[in-house]
């Protein structure tokens, strides 16, 4: 049996949201760079999901609570804070993310 892939999670997620088309793309885009440095291993898919799409809905200005993607997704919100800090440092998206919230504060 194969294991669930996280881009399956994503509309789902994010139509709960209520997150635009460009940040499902972007999340999707960010699940791809995931697995390519091999970030993914041994990470449950929902919390790859669930951190991609609260990292997307930053980078593109749709901020969500870590409250509200966790209820969505059924991952706590302690699960989605140490995703979204692992793969925005790992993806190199810290300055991104610093850029975004100073902009919007």
């Amino acid at each position: 049996l194969m294991p669930a892939d996280p881009v399956n999670y994503v509309h789902k997620f994010a139509s709960k949201l209520d997150l635009s088309p460009m940040t499902q793309t972007k999340a999707l885009k960010l699940i791809d760079s995931i697995k390519k440095h091999g970030l993914n291993s041994g990470k449950s898919p929902k919390a790859i999901a669930a951190g991609a799409i609260y990292l997307a809905a930053i980078l593109n200005g749709e901020k969500r609570t870590q409250e509200k993607v966790a209820l969505v997704s059924n991952v706590t919100e302690v699960t989605i804070r140490n995703r979204y800090k692992e793969f925005s440092e790992k993806l190199g998206l810290k300055e991104k993310i610093l850029e975004k919230t100073n902009a919007a504060a």
